[in-house]
């Protein structure tokens, strides 16, 4: 990489190092640290969300799939889409009357609205420690992007560096800071997108023939896709919408129910058609490249082992010209951070409002409760930091942080809003049961029928004993009369 993309870079990085330290004067006390002061707008919302949701490790991700499947691995945001209009139509409505109503902070609060203090620890535990998760998916994706441009640093090094930078400007800026910088992230990930890494890339591997003349004809098809995968993506990815941290804390800092709505919407045309193409195009992109042998100077022949999640990175290391290859590298870092930055954001409201305060009773002083705040946040960047370098792939961590959230949550949420009379044991035992049998199912890497995924069987195992827990209930109810 040339000086001018090594400055451009470090500029770019003491841009949203700027941004943290801002707000960092700005906030006076936790509602404006954790939702923002309830006052944000409808676009900043809204591309908030789909930098959040789409970020680093599913462009990361999304490059692999194209490098794998073609386009077909665009359906995997299509996903996304359904999610974000569906949960605008049905849950906003109802999760911004009860924010305006209780102030809610955090997602498991909902929880101890409609049960108990117990359901909502359980929530806290479920939702931080996927949301730890979720952080440490993004990191590595910064890291691979990192090592694959700088091939003087190592995947190792690269991770401190993406970490240090997310942790401290998140940890000091809090809401407001990740939801403006995921503002300009998402802005200039789209116009580096279009304006530079796909007609630079289609030209560099020699446009459509060599793309027909290299690959098979199944990667321009939307179908090559099995329908397990699009049943996995669906039951995996459309239920986070209705239990995700991130997601609450953006409706609770939204004006209203209105511009909520429009923001999801808007959310939602973003993830597909736009950004499910573009990141899937890249990654096919680099397969030509690859079995072309463009990568050959780089180390990475045809005949070698190769991360499809490498492949986009290295392709842009290889045909970008000095100078923009600086500004696309901005890019992918932007949406990598904007979705590190929320997980992060997300995981430390859940510690501090939904864990710690049930055991630790803190100094009610607003600027002393704000600067706890920000202690925890660090703390577990940390954390996500020391998990990220023990995992190699983005796209797994992050669907088995969405699978374990999803089948511990999604139940309870659902009876707790649309139910009649929402009973507190039954949602305790509905999260464990779920959350567990999703765990063990892919920890022992047990084989399932028609190569389902584990967060069906989680999901699955949760209704049931949601509703056998509640039969029993009123059967001793009954045995007792």
């Amino acid at each position: 990489m040339e000086i001018i993309d090594i400055i451009i870079f470090i500029l770019y990085f003491f841009v949203m190092l700027g941004v943290g330290i801002y707000f960092y004067r700005k906030n006076t006390n936790i509602e404006d640290y954790y939702v923002g002061g309830r006052t944000l707008g409808s676009w900043h919302i809204g591309l908030s969300v789909v930098a959040t949701d789409v970020g680093g490790g599913f462009s990361i991700g999304l490059g692999g799939l194209g490098f794998i499947l073609g386009i077909a691995g665009s359906w995997m945001l299509f996903t996304g889409l359904i999610g974000a209009w569906l949960s605008a139509v049905v849950l906003i409505p109802k999760i911004t009357h009860l924010s305006a109503k209780h102030k809610f902070f955090t997602f498991p609060q909902v929880f101890h609205h409609f049960y108990n203090k117990k359901v909502a620890l359980a929530a806290g535990i479920i939702s931080a420690i996927g949301y730890i998760g979720f952080t440490s998916s993004q990191l590595l994706a910064g890291a691979k992007l990192a090592s694959a441009t700088f091939v003087e640093i190592d995947l190792e090094m690269a991770l401190i560096i993406m970490g240090v930078l997310v942790i401290v400007y998140t940890g000091i800026g809090g809401i407001k800071a990740v939801i403006y910088t995921d503002t300009v992230q998402w802005i200039i990930l789209m116009s580096g997108l279009i304006f530079i890494g796909i007609p630079i890339s289609y030209f560099a591997i020699g446009g459509i023939d060599a793309i027909k003349d290299t690959l098979g004809p199944e990667f321009l098809s939307m179908g090559n896709v099995t329908w397990q995968q699009i049943v996995n993506w669906s039951v995996t990815i459309i239920p986070i919408w209705f239990v995700g941290m991130t997601l609450y804390q953006r409706i609770y800092a939204s004006k209203g129910v209105k511009q909520a709505k429009k923001a999801w919407f808007i959310a939602g045309l973003f993830e597909w058609p736009f950004m499910a193409f573009m990141g899937v195009i890249l990654g096919l992109f680099s397969r030509v490249a690859f079995e072309t042998g463009m990568f050959t100077e780089l180390g990475y022949t045809v005949e070698s082992a190769f991360d499809a999640e490498m492949g986009l990175p290295v392709l842009l290391n290889t045909v970008l010209p000095t100078g923009l290859m600086g500004l696309m590298l901005s890019a992918y870092f932007s949406a990598i951070l904007s979705t590190a930055d929320s997980c992060l954001m997300a995981a430390s409201g859940n510690m501090q409002t939904d864990i710690l305060s049930k055991f630790f009773k803190f100094n009610q002083g607003m600027k002393s409760q704000l600067r706890v705040s920000q202690i925890v946040t660090i703390t577990i960047g940390v954390l996500a930091l020391l998990l990220a370098s023990t995992m190699t792939n983005v796209l797994e961590l992050m669907l088995y942080s969405y699978a374990f959230m999803v089948s511990g949550l999604f139940i309870p949420i659902l009876f707790a809003l649309y139910g009649k009379n929402p009973n507190s044991n039954a949602a305790l035992v509905a999260m464990i049961v779920g959350g567990t049998t999703t765990v063990v199912l892919t920890a022992f890497e047990f084989k399932l029928p028609f190569g389902l995924d584990a967060n069906i069987f989680g999901i699955t195992a949760s209704a049931f004993f949601y509703l056998f827990t509640l039969f029993l209930i009123k059967k001793m109810k009954l045995s007792r009369v």
